[in-house]
């Protein structure tokens, strides 16, 4: 009894039964590293610092796109290529026919705001945002992601690393660099997982160019997206539109007039109809920012232990590319480097589906599966931060009863919420603590405390087969 009575009378004491408890941390929480428009309110930019050379941030949580927009703005305003033929009955002023079409000729790569846009629209929530440059250059540069990377490490919360323009760094080889840098970071916090593009929208560019340290703690996703996300643009900036008006009047297929007029002159029906063709070109994306969406949605809904695909995609419209299963089957296994890429799909009556739901270590059998890693991480977390309240206590049978009870208890309640496998908890995992059991008689006496928790994590069912055989007719 520590404290010492001198004054009669009645004293109370409250004296602890009940274990303390884990509290599960949050399991989608992204952190997006790029270029922005701004960095900060007005007349109040975000703090900052210098890394290799690179002015970056520091991360700002935001909850929602128009917090985004508050504090990053929007994106550059888009240029097009605008054409106009018209033919005119013969040798007349009587329109007979009109051609509109608009192109992208060069899309930009700042393209941030529109990652956020489907991450949002896709399940997301609460999310970071490092800043690493503005919006004014055309060049993604692969030191400026990483100095962003190393700024994001001094970050607790976030659980997930995503660099949505990492496709348009200078090659694939400093796209290898920076996902492989990533993939340090990760294995070395163990609370934070990598989601990858594939560089110029193929994958054996993740095969070539990623090494094989950490690959459980990562995922790359593939192909493009087709979004119906449409690009931003200010038809009263007359150099971010080429027009060509070519009129025919003789039908002869010889354009008579041609002039390249600003939006401006255009007349009041053409700019309408020009406008109607120009909101017609759609956005372009890495699938990165809808995956992790799809992620945040999958965790609130289901738990982290449910793989996030058979999702569908919202604000995707099409593909890139239309991956047949047999093409599909040499990107989810691997044979010479164990590299497996997550596929995502089109199917009839179903729309763009995640389908895939391996790390990059896709021929391990511990860690193939992302639930599976994420779960341990989340787990891993949650018993780190409830354990250091046990810091300098002493390291006695007290302790390691009251430590097995919090970790029980915690694991009991995933056990019941479907995240273990097992028809009893103790089928479904273990808690070891204690002498001669997971320590020495010397760890004691050096101070260490060591608990051993084995978990059977519920696997997806990524085959499922229908055997089919005849039966003899018996009546």
């Amino acid at each position: 009894m520590a404290t010492t009575y001198k004054t009669p009378g009645v004293y109370i004491e409250e004296i602890p039964k009940f274990p303390p408890s884990v509290a599960q941390v949050e399991t989608a929480i992204p952190v997006f590293i790029g270029y922005t428009e701004k960095a900060g309110l007005a007349g109040t930019p975000l703090p900052s610092e210098t890394i290799s050379g690179v002015v970056v941030t520091e991360a700002k949580r935001i909850i929602s796109l128009l917090e985004y927009e508050s504090y990053f703005g929007r994106t550059p305003m888009e240029s097009f290529d605008v054409t106009i033929e018209e033919t005119y009955k013969n040798g007349t002023t009587e329109l007979k026919n009109r051609v509109i079409t608009a192109t992208v000729p060069t899309p930009s790569t700042q393209t941030m705001y529109y990652h956020m846009q489907i991450y949002f629209a896709n399940g997301g929530g609460p999310c970071y945002i490092i800043s690493v440059g503005d919006t004014t250059g055309t060049t993604i540069a692969r030191a400026n992601l990483a100095a962003g990377l190393q700024m994001a490490e001094r970050y607790d919360e976030p659980t997930l690393l995503v660099f949505p323009q990492a496709v348009h760094v200078a090659n694939a080889g400093d796209a290898g660099d920076l996902y492989d840098a990533a993939l340090l970071q990760a294995g070395t916090l163990k609370d934070r997982f990598v989601v990858m593009d594939c560089y110029a929208d193929d994958p054996q560019n993740v095969r070539d160019e990623i090494g094989t340290t950490n690959l459980k703690y990562g995922a790359a996703y593939h192909p493009f997206l087709r979004t119906s996300l449409n690009y931003l643009y200010d038809v009263t900036v007359a150099a971010n539109f080429t027009i060509a008006l070519n009129k025919d009047m003789n039908e002869d297929g010889t354009f008579e007039v041609t002039s390249t007029p600003d939006f401006d002159a255009l007349s009041t029906e053409l700019q309408s109809l020009v406008k109607l063709e120009l909101d017609k070109q759609r956005v372009t994306l890495p699938p990165s920012a809808a995956v992790v969406g799809a992620y945040a949605l999958t965790d609130s809904t289901r738990g982290v232990w449910k793989a996030p695909a058979n999702v569908s995609l919202n604000m995707v419209s099409g593909l890139t590319k239309q991956v047949t299963d047999e093409a599909q089957g040499g990107l989810n296994v691997d044979v010479d480097a164990g590299k497996s890429i997550n596929v995502i799909r089109a199917f009839t009556g179903k729309g763009i589906l995640i389908w895939g739901a391996r790390t990059l270590a896709g021929n391990d059998n511990e860690w193939r599966y992302i639930p599976v890693r994420r779960f341990f991480n989340m787990v891993e977390e949650s018993s780190k931060k409830a354990s250091e309240g046990f810091v300098f206590e002493p390291n006695d049978s007290g302790t390691w009863v009251r430590v097995q009870g919090m970790l029980e208890n915690f694991l009991t309640t995933l056990w019941r919420q479907g995240a273990l496998q097992g028809a009893k908890p103790e089928h479904a995992f273990y808690v070891a603590v204690g002498l001669n059991k997971t320590m020495t008689a010397l760890d004691i006496l050096e101070g260490r405390l060591i608990i051993e928790i084995g978990m059977a994590v519920v696997r997806p069912a990524e085959f499922i087969i229908l055997r089919f055989s005849h039966k003899m007719a018996e009546s």
